[in-house]
């Protein structure tokens, strides 16, 4: 009881800025992104608002709009496979380092659609790309922008972090999305956050030199003139680089935090919570809604375990989020309607690892990220990732356990129907002492029956 008080404490006196930090290392791998991006691209703003003498209630907008400009990219990753026939992850990565202008965009399309697909798929894949290229770029883009500003909303931000996710990929010229924005009509947070996006990805492909002409070749362009005037000065100063490229860099963020920040209660850390495990479920159309019916499941079946109240809320948050290293696998993999082969067992595998490295950097959650990560663990020692055994699966990871289970046999998935309950609860009856707790097991056929 004393280490739960405590707990609550803590939680009481965390700040937003460090929770939502640490949760742009998921966005980062849904964007095929070296790990720390968003916090790179972060600070590149945060920076750039420092120069020009940006107020403080615009720079809060830019840090975090900058901070979550990836929050609505999960939404898209399936249809990128559906449509380019492609790995999103690898795909949005090279994407990004695209130069401007048709020649570059074709000569991506050619290269990274349908590769390695017969010859005839190619050809049709790539054919309906070029056809359609304009309407495929306009929906790509709007729903991705409109899923990331409707979950910052979620997320408790105004509408100058909204609406800068929204407009990130407006181009100073008018040739960007959704909107077509130019000038001065594009909102000023995503002015800044496409200028850090650039310059963090040509700098960590390339170095600092790479990443001063891509910003100079867009000035005018993509770019706001006055900002890329700005990225110049503050480039000239090998300060900059030095911090970029530090380990230390995202302390160094958290204290660009605005000043004024909410602090986050239990209400609001179970708000984000719920945010990103929508930020998960938007991954695959086969996911739809899947975290937050573990959760549900979980929580009604830890209350008639008899987990306490204070353990209970735990124990949801940590089930809402079982599944964010998933953001980590490619949907090619995701989607795949059979059976997986030896490699992709391994990828598909490693989202457990992803789920602990993720949840384990956020201090307000980090107690709960094995009781999450070890959603795989079996009780007889041939589960992943760590071959746990019976003796050392805890209460709540059991309980995880059998409500993902549960709920993966009775939704829809690319390699089958869904299947009628009766039906699964046989199948879960016959891995009763193996995968899944039979006390438990009981208690849910309880409870869905």
């Amino acid at each position: 009881m004393r280490h739960e008080l405590v707990l609550e404490r803590r939680i009481a006196t965390v700040c937003r800025s460090e929770i939502v930090a640490a949760f742009t290392y998921a966005l980062d791998l849904t964007e095929g992104q070296p790990q720390g991006h968003s916090i790179r691209a972060c600070y590149i703003a945060s920076e750039l608002a420092r120069e020009i003498g940006l107020p403080e209630q615009d720079r809060a907008a830019v840090y975090y709009a900058t901070l979550l400009k990836d929050l609505g990219c999960s939404s898209n990753a399936a249809r990128i496979h559906e449509l380019y026939r492609a790995d999103d992850l690898s795909f949005k990565a090279n994407w990004k380092a695209v130069a401007p202008g048709l020649g570059a965009t074709l000569k991506f399309v050619f290269a990274h659609t349908a590769r390695g697909a017969p010859l005839k798929a190619r050809v049709n894949a790539i054919a309906h790309i070029l056809k359609n290229g304009d309407a495929i770029a306009q929906e790509m883009i709007e729903t991705r922008c409109t899923r990331g500003a409707h979950i910052a909303r979620e997320l408790r931000f105004g509408e100058g972090v909204a609406q800068g996710i929204y407009h990130l990929d407006e181009h100073w010229d008018g040739s960007g999305r959704p909107g077509r924005l130019a000038g001065g009509a594009i909102p000023l947070a995503s002015r800044f956050a496409l200028i850090a996006q650039i310059a963090d990805v040509f700098h960590r492909a390339a170095g600092p030199m790479s990443a001063c002409t891509e910003v100079a070749l867009r000035s005018g362009s993509w770019l706001d003139p006055e900002l890329c005037s700005a990225f110049a000065r503050i480039a000239a100063r090998p300060r900059f680089w030095a911090r970029l490229e530090s380990p230390a860099l995202e302390t160094q963020v958290m204290a660009m935090a605005p000043d004024v920040e909410d602090e986050v209660d239990d209400d609001y850390l179970d708000a984000i919570t719920a945010a990103f495990g929508k930020v998960v479920d938007a991954k695959s159309p086969y996911t739809a809604g899947h975290s937050a019916r573990v959760a549900d499941y979980s929580e009604q079946l830890g209350h008639r375990l008899g987990v306490l109240p204070t353990r209970l809320r735990r124990l949801k948050r940590a089930a809402t989020l079982h599944d964010v290293g998933k953001l980590g696998v490619s949907s090619a993999i995701l989607e795949k309607p059979g059976k997986l082969d030896a490699d992709e067992w391994v990828v598909m595998r490693s989202h457990a690892s992803h789920t602990q490295a993720i949840l384990g950097r956020i201090g307000a959650l980090a107690d709960m990220a094995p009781i999450a990560a070890a959603h795989h663990e079996r009780l007889d020692g041939k589960g992943y990732p760590l071959g746990l055994g019976e003796q050392v699966i805890s209460r709540e990871t059991r309980i995880i356990t059998l409500c993902d289970f549960y709920d993966a046999l009775t939704a829809e998935r690319p390699y089958r129907a869904a299947m009628p309950i009766p039906q699964a609860l046989a199948v879960m009856e016959g891995e009763v002492g193996k995968a899944i707790d039979g006390d438990g097991f009981e208690a849910l056929r309880e409870l869905v029956s």
